[in-house]
């Protein structure tokens, strides 16, 4: 009897996965094909030239310092380099069957979340069902969406903090630790702040959910505690600020949090404050998971937002703005995301299915639309067989198949931001070395401050570039050994071109 009662709860149990295991596969499939997917775009410039340099050692001869430096405190690259040689999986499926995981998991976590906060079915939906629609909601003035329209180390790291917040709550907490553990070895800084989230989230469901002062105080100590964890694989912070690093840290606004516009501000303090009256009108509807949880939040994010402005204050503490604290309010999203959807289902959508419609179409469509508008030169999803759209990925992949491995492209500096290019990385997608650019290259300087003489160097060489004619191109192959070039149709006299399309010319610097 007693083994009987033991399968019929294990098939309860394999039933229940099943039934919730469809719908979020539908919404992981809702939420993929709102936010789009553009593999080598933005930050991917970083994260998929590492990991093809890991498959082949041969590319990047020149220039690998400028990706390889930032990933050597994340196992991120080494282990999408093992997945693809030990499966056989092409690196493009690779990276969109990551992507579509660490959509899936963030789903099914938010799922396991709401289960534990809200008991209305249609409550646990609508919070699964808002964070699937909005993915690609900016987060403040951080420069971050809730998650990235590649595969990013930081969509796989939330997914592992997100389980491990719902390990939490339903009073596993040791599972949570190997989960977090690897959310810092894919991502140190977003993994650090998880486990800051984490500790505050077992201490305040540990306790009464009144908070009296002296537990507040334990509790910010104990996040203090894992946020200095952060600093640890980032030495270089603790060096003085060379000139090379300041010009490239000036370069991005959302460093310096004292800047920020009124709007940035709002968006930062007010997700704050929403949670501190959920907290309220939780506790006296007697809602005993909802009330602690909305309780963590508000400690842990007036905690880290004091940390942010302390550390972003001083010019003699500027070194540590490269840390970017601010991005703690990538998971403060997530979760009102999450409670707000839930809200939105309890209160409004409840079991009607025309509300369930037009809350979906609107969500879905608006989200949508501001992706085009975000990419609007190609494909809003760019599969592994796409065709390249526009001409600057033609130009790329032209390049890819048709140049030597060990050909050293000089381009635009500012090539990142022209029209119809729409971010996507040169080394990334051409798999060929290149100069430094004024953009992408900038933001890892603020992570590797040896590389800014070189990174200075060779943007001052190219200062001008519009104007460049076959002397400076030559004087290009002289001082770095640059023997490619990627600049508008038609071409300079003097150099030897091999491919064009009506936009860009590919040629040789004799």
């Amino acid at each position: 009897m007693r083994w009987s009662g033991k399968w019929r709860n294990l098939g309860l149990k394999r039933n229940r996965l099943l039934r919730e295991f469809w719908p979020v596969l539908l919404f992981t499939v809702l939420g993929f094909l709102v936010m789009g997917y553009h593999p080598g775009a933005e930050d991917d410039g970083v994260y998929l030239t590492a990991v093809k340099a890991d498959l082949n050692p041969h590319l990047f001869p020149h220039d690998a310092p400028f990706f390889q430096l930032q990933m050597r405190n994340s196992t991120f690259d080494t282990g999408m380099a093992l997945f693809v040689r030990h499966t056989g999986t092409p690196l493009g499926w690779a990276e969109l069957l990551g992507q579509l995981t660490s959509i899936f998991l963030v789903l099914w976590a938010c799922r396991s979340i709401a289960g534990r906060l809200f008991s209305e079915t249609a409550a646990r939906w609508a919070a699964v069902a808002m964070v699937a629609t909005m993915q690609t909601l900016p987060v403040a003035g951080t420069a971050l969406f809730v998650m990235d329209q590649y595969l990013h180390p930081r969509n796989l790291a939330t997914a592992l903090i997100l389980i491990g917040v719902s390990r939490i709550l339903a009073g596993r907490s040791w599972q949570a630790l190997p989960l977090v553990a690897l959310a810092v070895l894919l991502h140190p800084l977003m993994g650090v702040f998880g486990i800051s989230f984490c500790a505050v989230l077992t201490l305040t469901l540990s306790e009464p959910v009144r908070v009296q002062l002296r537990q507040l105080r334990t509790r910010l100590v104990a996040a203090g505690a894992t946020s200095a964890a952060a600093f640890l694989p980032l030495g270089w912070i603790f060096e003085p600020p060379t000139p090379t690093w300041l010009e490239a840290l000036h370069s991005r606004h959302w460093f310096r949090v004292y800047e920020w516009k009124w709007y940035e501000w709002v968006g930062a303090l007010a997700p704050l404050a929403l949670f501190w009256l959920v907290a309220r009108v939780a506790r006296k509807r007697g809602e005993t998971n909802l009330a602690p949880f909305a309780t963590a939040v508000f400690i842990y994010g007036v905690f880290q937002q004091a940390v942010a402005m302390v550390l972003l204050g001083p010019r003699a503490l500027i070194v540590f703005s490269a840390l970017e604290p601010m991005r703690y309010l990538q998971l403060v999203y997530v979760f009102m995301a999450l409670v707000g959807g839930a809200y939105l289902g309890r209160y409004v959508l409840q079991a009607r299915v025309g509300r369930w419609a037009i809350f979906l179409i609107v969500s879905s469509g608006g989200m949508c639309l501001a992706q085009r508008q975000l990419f609007p030169a190609g494909e809003h999803i760019e599969f592994p067989f796409t065709p390249p759209a526009n001409a600057w990925l033609q130009a790329f992949d032209w390049i890819k198949h048709n140049t030597p491995e060990d050909a050293y492209f000089a381009l635009d500096p500012h090539y990142l931001a022209a029209p119809g290019e729409d971010y996507h990385s040169f080394r990334a997608l051409a798999e060929r070395s290149q100069l430094a650019d004024a953009i992408k290259d900038t933001a890892v300087i603020t992570k590797v401050p040896e590389l800014g003489p070189e990174w200075k160097r060779e943007l001052d060489a190219q200062a001008g570039w519009t104007h460049f004619q076959l002397a400076e191109f030559e004087r290009l192959k002289s001082e770095f050994g640059a023997d490619w070039v990627l600049i508008a149709y038609p071409a300079p006299v003097g150099l030897v071109c091999r491919w064009h399309n009506a936009t860009l010319t590919v040629c040789q610097i004799p």
